[in-house]
């Protein structure tokens, strides 16, 4: 395996990875709607994957109301890191050609 094999294939790892905690994210924003998904044994579960890292933007963005908007931002957090690492993989592989 070359060097520039194992670069994209971290690189698209780390994507894929990012990718499937964006819709476990999403599936846990919009369970808060349904209080039986939430409360149930699927609820927790999506609760101690996705409650830590909407945490940091809970600190930063408090809740206006009853709305919590910090799902908001941490999602495009998530968005942004695709795309950097995306980015980078790309500048790895062309300074290896």
């Amino acid at each position: 395996m070359s060097n520039y094999e194992l670069v994209l294939m971290v690189g698209n790892f780390i994507i894929f990875i990012t990718k499937i905690y964006f819709y476990i994210l999403l599936v846990y924003i919009f369970s808060s709607w349904v209080p039986a998904i939430r409360e149930g044994v699927i609820g927790e579960w999506l609760g101690k994957i996705c409650e830590p890292y909407l945490s940091i933007f809970r600190r930063i963005i408090p809740p206006i109301g009853f709305i919590d908007i910090s799902a908001i931002p941490a999602m495009f957090v998530l968005q942004f890191f695709m795309v950097g690492v995306a980015s980078i993989v790309n500048l790895i592989l062309a300074s290896m050609v």
